[in-house]
């Protein structure tokens, strides 16, 4: 028999589309997924499987370009956010038409978070893209949604992997997915070796690329404040983790790609398959 499971994919922006390379590794290994929660990109992702239409979503996901991106964001002159966020949605819909939760063949769950009053709000019924969409309003870069007097944001910002809210049949295994977080660590050692080949090499080139980008360029109070952010999230992430103890936690932090390589999902759904077929080695 397929042993059971309950899928849990965390937050991380672009770095989600790794969870479409872990879905695709458990099935391929026999694994039945029994339900799905999520939070952000890990909403978006999840809520797209549950439907059975996440296979035309990679499909798609090939087409994203640099270009594409642009095209699809609905930018505002809002001073809370730089854009809409409807525009991206309606582009998925023509490919996975939206239902409501309560009919998705497996139990699916979304979180969001109410910037009011700072309280998780867990979505199991009512539209799937509602959901979704409330749940990865990154906060400044989406609209907030706005629904029964609340304000939504981002579900990473209070729960970014929600291990406890994903529904538990019996005799199944609890499976998290953590790209939560950022390995800044990998990305110093990277930009060491970057500055390093950049003193090494005399050319007049380097030389001039040299004096009109400094070594710290990366250091500054976007990516500090990003960073910050960053760390906070993950933090939660753990902690999450320690309370709960999945039988099977899928961490993956990565150095390369960010919260917006979304032109990359190839490579990122790779190395999704690769860290989960080691992860079950080890089970």
């Amino acid at each position: 028999m397929k042993k059971k499971v309950a899928l849990v994919l965390s937050s991380g922006g672009a770095r989600g589309l790794v969870h479409i390379g872990v879905i695709e590794e458990l099935l391929a290994q026999g694994y039945e997924i029994t339900s799905v929660a999520g939070s952000s990109m890990g909403a978006l992702i999840g809520g797209i499987y549950a439907t059975g239409k996440l296979a035309a979503f990679r499909e798609w996901m090939k087409t994203i370009n640099r270009r594409k991106m642009l095209e699809l964001s609905d930018l505002s002159l809002s001073i809370n956010h730089v854009v809409k966020g409807e525009r991206i949605i309606e582009a998925i819909k023509e490919i996975v038409p939206d239902m409501n939760i309560e009919d998705l063949p497996i139990p699916f769950c979304a979180v969001s978070t109410d910037w009011e009053n700072g309280r998780e709000v867990v979505f199991r019924s009512g539209s799937l893209f509602d959901a979704i969409r409330a749940s990865i309003s990154l906060p400044s870069f989406f609209e907030p949604v706005r629904r029964d007097g609340m304000v939504l944001i981002d579900g990473g910002v209070i729960n970014p992997i929600p291990l406890n809210r994903v529904a538990r049949t019996a005799g199944d295994i609890l499976v998290g997915v953590d790209v939560s977080g950022h390995d800044y660590r990998g990305q110093s050692e990277l930009q060491k070796m970057l500055n390093a080949k950049r003193k090494r090499d005399k050319s007049l080139g380097m030389s001039l690329l040299s004096h009109l980008i400094p070594d710290n360029i990366e250091f500054n109070y976007i990516t500090l404040l990003s960073r910050t952010s960053s760390l906070m999230i993950r933090q939660n992430s753990k902690l999450m983790a320690e309370l709960t103890h999945p039988d099977i936690l899928i961490d993956i932090q990565l150095s390369r790609y960010t919260t917006f390589d979304f032109d990359k999902s190839e490579k990122l759904i790779a190395i999704g398959r690769n860290r989960t077929r080691q992860s079950l080695k080890s089970v």
